[in-house]
């Protein structure tokens, strides 16, 4: 099982949003998320939107990036400049690193309507590159087949 971390600041928002895409696409993903300073809750706008493509993140907590240091994962993907910057060392494993980025829609202000197609727009991306991720990137480097031994 090809196991996964989405890395990011708050892990409120794309972290959450990028991990519910991936478990959407294939259930046989190892999927994780956490965040260098993790909020408090996931967004609840991230909540609604997701919950319009029929994705239900509500259950997710927010997880600091401390806890997976010493797991061993194919990719670490970072969706946030300063997750990627500040991106800590694992002592377990790590296949292959990626950092494919997105504006933070929690940075967001105006109407509500406004800050929602914000989060719509983001989460959109986050589909797509994901999608794309998921569909060629993983299947050509056969990682749904691979499966690295867990850090104790």
């Amino acid at each position: 099982m090809t196991r996964i971390l989405i890395l990011c600041t708050g892990n409120s928002c794309r972290s959450q949003m990028a991990a519910g895409f991936l478990r959407s696409f294939d259930r046989h993903l190892d999927v994780h998320s956490a965040g260098t300073h993790p909020a408090k809750s996931v967004s609840r706008r991230a909540i609604t939107v997701m919950a319009e493509l029929g994705i239900d993140i509500s259950h997710s907590v927010p997880a600091s990036v401390d806890r997976y240091l010493d797991q061993s994962f194919d990719w670490v993907i970072t969706v946030c400049d300063n997750a990627r910057e500040s991106c800590p060392a694992f002592r377990g494993t790590v296949g292959r690193r990626l950092h494919i980025g997105f504006d933070d829609p929690a940075e967001a202000t105006g109407t509500e309507e406004h800050i929602l197609a914000e989060f719509r727009r983001v989460r959109d991306e986050i589909q797509a590159r994901f999608r794309e991720f998921s569909s060629t990137t993983l299947r050509h480097t056969g990682d749904n087949n691979r499966h690295l031994p867990r850090a104790r």
